[in-house]
């Protein structure tokens, strides 16, 4: 029962992630039609079976079955409803043919731009509802890197303190982890240790690492060893572990972070001896994991408990500012990282996802984040559709758009026939890759389960 559930609060958040996205981007197309006076004949959220329809006045308004797109459609364009019945008709003075090539573009580029303009509006509304939560990087003392880890692959040690990324310093932990930093094809991380200041040069493919290991680096890695609560009735009580002890060296391993104590006590055979610091003595104490969890009974503090967190509030203005940087900054890092896709520094499998990665993603974000993770995660994919639709793919605005490019460069339209022939192939093109990229999200959940 409960796998029922997920998954249909799983669909559920899909559908309306992707409802938003999709109205949103063909309303741009439908107010730019209507604003030149171009006849609209229908309005399609989701494609067909129809669930639910309507006319008002000239144009009909539909609920589609299947919601993964949807389309408008505008009298005298060749578009996904592939339908021709018009070109050998005189051309009337509502139809998209009949306008100059300037108002035909903005009406193609006119979706693009309503995603980009939701993608600023939720960024705005988030930093002015929720603030910013941030860490000073002052505060971090370093961080635990486990052996065969990424951060341990690319050169990065227990204890090491990242100050910045890219030969630039930051203010804010957060910083380090920005959409277009950690796309970019020369990926460093300054760091000091021992006194000296260094550089840890990322390989091309540390996207893929990050994919197949699971992560990099997070604030639990920054906790230090100092225990929070030992559970009544476990071997930590039983071996006279108090809270508040701060454990300083576990089978004659210095430590000084909470995975390190974790990482040796789940791997020690038998009996652990720990060193102790309660208050200013220093105690030793032994103690034997638990046989069944190799565990023995203590919780570190939270990170919210030990780090220095700043809660950041913004004024309106300030707020539209926060609004356009997040979505620039999120706009670049998928632009590079599709580069960097095409140019094959990093595995197409692994990186490019399809519906069910986008239902995962955005449901395991909500889950995460509630609201605040819902509308971050719909603002990225808001950005995403924006530039997926902007490819020259027959069927996609890009296709419509560079269309218009040649007509604009040459004085004269494409061939009805070619159009019609380039969109039917371009749509084949889509189905196709929307199948392989479904049958590779599929893959790639099974076996990441």
């Amino acid at each position: 029962m409960d796998w029922i559930l997920s998954i249909s609060s799983t669909i559920l958040i899909f559908i309306a992630a992707i409802f938003i996205l999709v109205t949103v981007h063909e309303l741009g197309h439908f107010l730019a039609a209507k604003f030149f006076k171009m006849r609209v004949d229908k309005f399609s959220i989701g494609f067909p079976p129809k669930i639910f329809g309507f006319k008002k006045g000239e144009t009909e308004y539909v609920i589609g079955a299947t919601p993964l797109g949807g389309y408008v459609q505008i009298a005298g364009m060749i578009d996904e409803s592939m339908d021709d019945s018009f070109i050998d008709e005189e051309v009337k003075p509502d139809e998209f043919r009949s306008r100059p090539v300037w108002q035909r573009t903005v009406v193609i580029l006119a979706g693009v731009i309503f995603n980009m303009i939701l993608a600023v509006i939720i960024y705005t509304g988030m930093a002015f509802s929720y603030g910013d939560t941030v860490i000073p990087i002052e505060s971090i003392d370093g961080v635990y890197i486990a052996e065969e880890s990424v951060a341990s692959q690319i050169g990065l040690q227990t204890g090491d303190k990242i100050i910045g990324v890219n030969g630039n310093k930051v203010q804010y932990f957060n910083q380090l982890f920005s959409p277009s930093d950690l796309t970019d094809r020369d990926l460093s991380f300054m760091v000091h240790r021992d006194g000296e200041l260094i550089t840890i040069t990322t390989p091309p493919d540390f996207l893929d690492l990050i994919n197949r290991e699971g992560g990099f680096i997070d604030l639990n890695s920054t906790l230090p060893s100092k225990i929070s609560r030992v559970m009544p009735g476990t071997p930590a009580e039983d071996a006279g572990l108090q809270d508040g002890d701060e454990i300083i060296s576990a089978n004659g391993e210095r430590v000084s972070y909470w995975a390190e104590v974790v990482n040796i006590i789940s791997n020690s055979d038998g009996e652990t001896e720990l060193e102790i610091r309660r208050g200013t003595d220093i105690i030793n104490l032994s103690v034997t994991p638990d046989p069944e969890t190799n565990q023995i009974g203590i919780q570190s503090y939270q990170a919210a408990e030990l780090l220095d967190y700043e809660i950041r509030t913004f004024g309106a203005v300030q707020s539209v500012i926060i609004g356009f940087e997040r979505t620039h900054d999120t706009f670049f890092g998928i632009l590079k990282g599709i580069g960097r896709l095409f140019s094959g520094d990093i595995s197409v499998r692994e990186n490019l996802g399809g519906p069910v990665a986008i239902a995962n993603i955005t449901k395991e974000a909500t889950d995460r984040g509630g609201m605040e993770g819902f509308w971050n995660i719909t603002a990225f994919l808001s950005i995403t559709l924006a530039i997926m639709n902007m490819l020259p793919i027959p069927a996609l605005d890009g296709g419509h758009f560079m269309f218009l490019v040649y007509e604009g460069i040459t004085r004269r339209e494409p061939p009805p026939k070619v159009r019609m022939g380039l969109q039917q192939l371009g749509f084949i093109f889509l189905i196709g890759l929307f199948i392989l990229i479904t049958f590779n999200d599929i893959l790639r959940t099974i076996g990441g389960s």
